[in-house]
């Protein structure tokens, strides 16, 4: 509460291509970080500060792919600031599908969940998109498992590969056409429930996800968006159209979320669903005696 009136908890990124266009007028944009190269510490603890001040609770995600330098950043920040209302959300999802998670959490920041919950809804809310893309090689790709003929295809000028990369890894080669031949493979499985595809293309004017994909996983609408500038490096080629389906309306999300059990974190005592707590990280049981006394060795 701010004043007497409810403040949404702050959505924050690294990255302003992050923040993906707002489906609606109630979602709210997310605020964007300034890395160490934007600005020095002290102007990074103003910024964080006055976006408590304002929101009362920050929850940041924080890619795997994001340099070390952004992600120590983070962390000296919330620690010369001593606060426990600083979340900082380790998400392992390709850029795009990282920007439509952040989209999730926008859209709930709205709703009457608290923080921790709202926090901790992140790693839930990730196991339902469906993250990949269409690659004119893999010979470089260390993200997803690749063949030994998989590499040798990716020299091909004409080569092209559906790859996903979560919730499970996927690789097929596909034909001329674009399908995937009984000999090359199958086409990457997609979500059993209802979703939108967002996708942004690179260096690759193929419609193969619009025209070909959207239509075999059933999708309910296609939206096109900018790439964002770390896919080629995640993908290991600007030759490229990224895709992630994922579940765009609000009610149905919020319903996933609240369906949860909540507990309260026995270290900081925020709200959590799942196993872990999104603000400080510990875990919903404690550790058993016997791991408990070796980590203490």
């Amino acid at each position: 509460m701010n004043g007497g009136i409810r403040v949404p908890t702050a959505i924050a990124v690294t990255s302003a291509d992050l923040v993906l266009p707002a489906p609606d007028r109630h979602t709210p944009g997310a605020a964007v970080l300034r890395p160490p190269g934007e600005a020095d510490l002290e102007g990074a603890l103003a910024e964080t500060t006055a976006l408590l001040d304002r929101h009362g609770h920050l929850v940041v995600v924080v890619p795997s792919w994001l340099p070390p330098a952004t992600a120590r950043r983070l962390h000296t920040v919330r620690a010369i600031l001593e606060t426990d209302r600083i979340a900082l959300l380790d998400i392992d999802l390709p850029p795009l599908g990282t920007a439509v998670l952040v989209r999730q959490l926008r859209q709930l920041s709205v709703c009457d969940f608290s923080p921790g919950v709202l926090a901790s809804a992140a790693r839930l809310l990730s196991h339902y998109i469906w993250a990949g893309a269409l690659l004119g090689t893999v010979a470089k790709l260390d993200r997803v498992p690749v063949g030994l003929k998989a590499h040798a295809r990716s020299w091909s000028p004409s080569a092209r590969f559906a790859v996903l990369a979560h919730p499970t890894p996927h690789l097929a080669k596909l034909g001329p056409q674009g399908a995937a031949g009984a000999r090359e493979g199958v086409l990457p499985p997609g979500p059993g429930f209802a979703t939108h595809l967002t996708f942004a293309r690179g260096q690759s004017s193929s419609d193969w996800v619009a025209a070909e994909l959207a239509p075999a996983w059933q999708v309910q609408g296609v939206m096109e968006n900018p790439l964002p500038a770390d896919s080629p490096g995640w993908w290991a080629t600007p030759k490229l159209v990224e895709f992630a389906a994922a579940i765009p309306d609000p009610s149905v999300l919020y319903q996933l979320v609240s369906s949860v059990r909540r507990e309260e974190c026995r270290w900081c005592g925020f709200e959590l669903i799942g196993d872990r707590c999104g603000f400080c990280a510990a875990p919903l049981a404690a550790p058993p005696p016997e791991a408990a006394a070796r980590s203490r060795s």
